[in-house]
């Protein structure tokens, strides 16, 4: 029992001994909430002597599981039942091994990853963007819509397409015995809520159970938890609302929000104490994160003392706050610091670019966590191959990657019968193409692909000319004629990518601005020396998404592109509560010191844009910043909500109407629009 609460606080204590009855542990950032369901697991054990076959122990992720499963089974006695501490997915995936034959269905199923998932889709519809369906299915099963379901809901054209490959994509599971992430949980939940004696049974033996980073649950999850529930009330949830940054994937700050009326007579406890970060640290983080309103409220409270101010660096532009980045960075690199506890954190992707080749001409060398580098993306590469096929038209390689990017039904056969003609004729494919008559191209592939070869090798051409009469406009006549933004139209991450394709136009037009004489040869040489750098050996920093840091810790913590429009993100669908998180979490990742940067101008959009330094210098307490007060929308795109009278309906838009949310929302072919006020969101 000592070794149990030798380490623990009073907080931690309290809520580790209070085992009975629904319990929120309201863990702040750095506060030890994995100490705490460690020893609250290692209490009920070793103490009260509950089985350990009788705990549940629910995470998110592999690797927080395997952490806490080591750190339990330290402080636990060995027994033949080790108490099961899964993700929610494995939880599943045991129990479907022994109740799916309920559903009818054999126990050898074979769970498929995403890979495969779009695998099957595609050869479904290939017409389609296949991450839109795939991400509509996995909407549909988290909801527990039925294909039928789908297509009653499906107004618009394209769902009740997506509706009808929702059907044969589940009767390929079922014929095939597959089951995909989303039925691990799904059907988990369908057999517990159809068998209620077995629902019963599973929750009389899992008499304790405790969930981990509870503000990333869904509703799904929550219908789950509460049928794992139903013999008893000993469930125990740790999560800061403070951190819930997933709302686009499905995460629901109301799980955590409205505990207390999820599981009556809740006891909460709060972990107030941070052993991570110095006080400055902690006070900006505090400052700015009481400005939300839908919160439980807490303040965290600095163990490590005092430490550096929180610095602000102010730049004129992306390429003087990356200079002045990798200036900082060498300071402490020299000063003894190890690479590996520095990172550098954005809320956009596409602002790692200009970061990316600030280090590269430091020599200082670096981790893309959780993405590739700027011109290893596939759309980056599009363009690329776009521009070396215009400077030269018998690059093959280049040629063959863009030949079908906007699609032009020319599928890998037909390429290929035109690649081997063209190596059999001892030419280039463009070449080939170019003086081949109609008739010996209709032989290799069908008439209008023939036609398509053509027109592709003319517009080539077109743009290649446009190229030397004006480099600065070849980006305008390259969009302009290829539509190559059309590439991701629908899909998932299209937002992101044509970020990344306007931020790559807006490198090129500054190219050109700078170098008025230069050609595209010489631009796509800079690229090379650029994009193919040798990395130097040995440690690197990280740089990562704000997303992919969460429950990461660094000694110095570089926080880049905090203006209005990138931290906090607005625009439609953007809740800025879950932006004043994010900060939040950013915030509090450093350990010793933290830097705030902001640039008064960037390229973004294919055009650089003056921006404003973001309100949440102002809210942290930092500096006069742009104070904008208004009220957010929790709503986005694609939402189902319900209102009072017109019942239930999607939400087709966003806009503002002073200083409140006007949704545009189709009430089963009945288009209204509605304050935000007046909704719910189902």
């Amino acid at each position: 029992m000592e070794k149990i609460f030798e380490k623990l606080n009073e907080s931690q204590s309290l809520a580790v001994q209070q085992t009975e009855g629904p319990v929120l542990i309201l863990a702040g950032a750095g506060s030890g909430k994995t100490t705490t369901i460690i020893s609250r697991l290692a209490y009920l054990i070793e103490v009260l002597g509950i089985p350990a076959s009788n705990t549940l122990t629910l995470t998110f992720t592999n690797k927080a599981a395997k952490e806490m499963r080591e750190r339990a089974l330290d402080m636990v006695s060995q027994s033949a039942y080790p108490p099961l501490l899964c993700t929610f997915h494995k939880f599943g995936l045991l129990f479907l091994k022994f109740n799916i034959h309920l559903l009818g269905r054999q126990n050898n199923f074979v769970v498929i990853d995403t890979d495969d998932k779009k695998r099957i889709i595609k050869k479904i519809n290939s017409e389609l963007p296949t991450p839109l369906i795939a991400s509509e299915i996995s909407r549909y099963k988290n909801s527990l819509m039925t294909p039928d379901d789908a297509y009653k809901q499906s107004e618009l054209f394209n769902y009740q397409q997506i509706a009808k490959v929702y059907e044969e994509y589940q009767n390929y599971l079922l014929e095939n015995n597959l089951v995909d992430f989303d039925d691990l949980i799904a059907l988990t939940y369908k057999l517990l809520d159809e068998n209620p004696e077995l629902a019963q049974k599973t929750s009389e033996k899992y008499q304790y159970i405790m969930i981990d980073e509870y503000q990333d649950t869904n509703e799904l999850q929550l219908k789950l938890i509460q049928k794992l529930c139903s013999a008893h009330k000993n469930i125990c949830v740790v999560g800061d609302d403070d951190q819930s940054i997933y709302g686009w994937r499905g995460a629901h700050i109301r799980n955590i929000m409205e505990f207390d009326q999820d599981f009556l007579g809740a006891k909460v406890f709060k972990l107030e104490e941070n052993y991570r970060s110095k006080e400055p640290i902690l006070t900006v983080a505090n400052a700015l994160i009481e400005h939300n309103r839908s919160r439980l409220g807490k303040k965290l409270i600095a163990t490590r003392g005092g430490g550096e101010d929180v610095s602000v660096l102010n730049s004129n532009d992306e390429n003087e706050e990356a200079r002045k980045i990798a200036i900082h960075i060498n300071k402490l690199l020299d000063s003894g610091v190890h690479a590996k506890d520095i990172a550098v954190l954005y809320r956009v992707n596409v602002l790692s670019r200009s970061i990316e080749e600030g280090l590269n001409r430091a020599g200082i060398a670096y981790k893309l966590v959780g993405g590739l580098r700027f011109y290893d993306r596939a759309e980056v590469k599009d363009l690329i191959s776009y521009l070396r096929v215009t400077t030269n038209f018998h690059d093959d390689f280049s040629l063959k990657r863009i030949i079908n990017k906007p699609k032009r039904g020319l599928g890998k056969a037909s390429v290929d019968k035109i690649e081997l003609a063209a190596h059999q004729n001892g030419t280039s494919i463009y070449e080939y193409i170019k003086t081949s008559d109609t008739a010996t191209l209709e032989a290799l592939v069908k008439k209008k692909n023939a036609k398509t070869l053509k027109d592709f090798i003319a517009d080539i051409e077109f743009v290649a000319k446009s190229a030397k009469e004006s480099t600065y406009n070849f980006i305008e006549v390259l969009e302009e004629t290829f539509h190559l933004k059309e590439i991701y139209a629908g899909t998932q991450d299209q937002e992101e990518r044509i970020l990344n394709m306007d931020e790559f136009y807006g490198l090129f037009r500054d190219f050109v601005k700078n170098n008025p004489e230069s050609s595209l040869d010489e631009f796509l040489n800079e690229l090379t020396l650029q994009s193919e750098q040798d990395q130097v050996e040995g440690e690197s920093i990280y740089m990562m998404s704000i997303h992919a840091s969460k429950g990461l810790e660094f000694s110095h913590v570089f926080i880049i592109g905090l203006e209005e429009g990138f931290l906090p993100l607005v625009g439609e669908g953007s809740d800025l509560e879950e932006e004043r998180r994010l900060g939040y979490v950013s915030f509090t990742r450093a350990k010793d010191t933290l830097t705030l940067s902001h640039a008064g101008s960037r390229f973004y959009k294919g055009r650089r844009s003056d921006l404003l330094k973001s309100r949440f210098f102002n809210e942290a307490g930092l500096c006069e910043g742009s104070l904008i007060v208004e009220k957010n929308t929790a709503f986005k795109k694609g939402d189902l909500v319900r209102h009072k009278i017109f019942g239930t309906g999607r939400v087709l838009g966003i806009s503002k109407s002073g200083r409140e949310f006007k949704l545009s929302i189709n009430f089963a072919g009945t288009k209204r629009e509605i304050l935000a006020s007046f909704i719910e969101r189902l």
